[in-house]
């Protein structure tokens, strides 16, 4: 039964991911094959260019700490906001113990919180909702880590607000999964019928676009959005998808929650209640300390220092707790459930997923 569960999640946190997806579409095949090579090597370089720049570390998985509170994140925004936990850990000047297992994959963190190999975990906000629903209520969530990292990038200067978008091609990522339902959902709200969503399988792709075509219009998540910045002048910053949520919404845009498993709230209140102190204070430090993205950098998130440098104040690193999450978290939910509900798990979340006791 405990091996049919974890397949179950498994597959969940594939479907889940939050900024990844499928059917990016094959080039036209073109007139003139000298060219199209070209236009191929060019197309590949920009890839590898965006790639590298916003690099996160990938394969195996990485262990900070050797303490008794197991926690879980992912290598990207949701785990900026625990850089200095992860240091404060190494040099032994945290109040909690802990061991912190980094990994580039949800289906990694999945497995481990299912197995009870992980107590605390950051993820996506709908693959927590996810788990919730698999484990039948056995995690709670303690609060939103990660707001809004999605972003309109074009050198078009027409492009300002969601409405600019009618009759435009938009390139993007997340085909089946959040983002395509976040961004569907902007659109029919500011009555945009006729915007065409091209979608790419990576980040990268999308990257790969724009460098060849400044006036091409992406939605694309942090850090590959100060990427494709710095790389061509001619790119800006259109309008941020959590401002259009905002206009259209009581909820917010979220990314990422962190959640605990039900059992090890319950038996270990204080060791929750402290690491949500000292990651609220480790949000704080990532947001105004600029020594923080050397850390961001050193623990191999973000690898380009000056990237996660830039990055970071656009990454809606945050902890938010309390009926401001519910109210929050709850929201978002509720359109990604209209907008499919396996992309929830099924089912929303009763009221007793959110911890609104710290």
């Amino acid at each position: 039964m405990k091996k049919k569960l974890l397949t179950l999640l498994l597959s969940t946190a594939v479907a889940v991911t939050a900024l990844t997806g499928c059917g990016a579409k094959k080039a036209d095949q073109a007139a003139d094959q000298k060219a199209n090579s070209q236009n191929q090597q060019t197309d590949q370089k920009a890839k590898q260019d965006a790639s590298k720049d916003a690099k996160q570390s990938s394969g195996a998985i990485k262990t900070i700490g050797s303490g008794s509170t197991r926690v879980g994140s992912l290598l990207g925004p949701t785990s900026m906001g625990l850089v200095d936990m992860f240091h404060n850990t190494e040099n032994n000047h945290s109040k909690g113990s802990y061991t912190f297992t980094l990994a580039s994959q949800p289906t990694d963190i999945v497995s481990k919180v299912a197995s009870g190999d992980l107590d605390i975990a950051l993820v996506p906000a709908n693959l927590a909702a996810t788990l919730y629903n698999k484990t039948k209520g056995g995690v709670n969530v303690i609060d939103i880590n990660t707001g809004n990292v999605l972003y309109c990038v074009t050198g078009d200067k027409s492009v300002k607000s969601i409405k600019d978008l009618a009759g435009k091609t938009v390139y993007t990522t997340g085909q089946g999964a959040s983002p395509e339902y976040v961004l569907k959902y902007l659109l029919e709200k500011n009555d945009v019928r006729d915007a065409k969503l091209e979608f790419k399988s990576e980040a990268t792709e999308v990257a790969a676009v724009l460098a060849q075509d400044s006036n091409a219009i992406a939605v694309l998540p942090q850090p590959f959005v100060t990427v494709a910045e710095t790389k061509n002048k001619s790119l800006s910053t259109a309008f941020s998808l959590g401002t259009s949520w905002s206009q259209v919404s009581d909820s917010s845009l979220v990314t990422g929650v962190t959640i605990v498993r039900k059992d090890f709230l319950k038996n270990h209140a204080d060791a929750v209640k402290t690491f949500m102190e000292e990651h609220s204070a480790a949000v704080e430090s990532v947001n105004n300390d600029p020594d923080s993205a050397k850390l961001v950098s050193d623990y191999g998130i973000i690898e380009n220092p000056t990237i996660a440098a830039n990055a970071i104040p656009h990454c809606s690193i945050e902890s938010v707790v309390g009926q401001e999450m519910k109210t929050s978290l709850s929201g978002y939910l509720k359109v990604l459930h209209d907008a499919n509900p396996q992309s929830v798990g099924g089912n929303l979340p009763a009221d007793d997923f959110y911890y609104l006791a710290y």
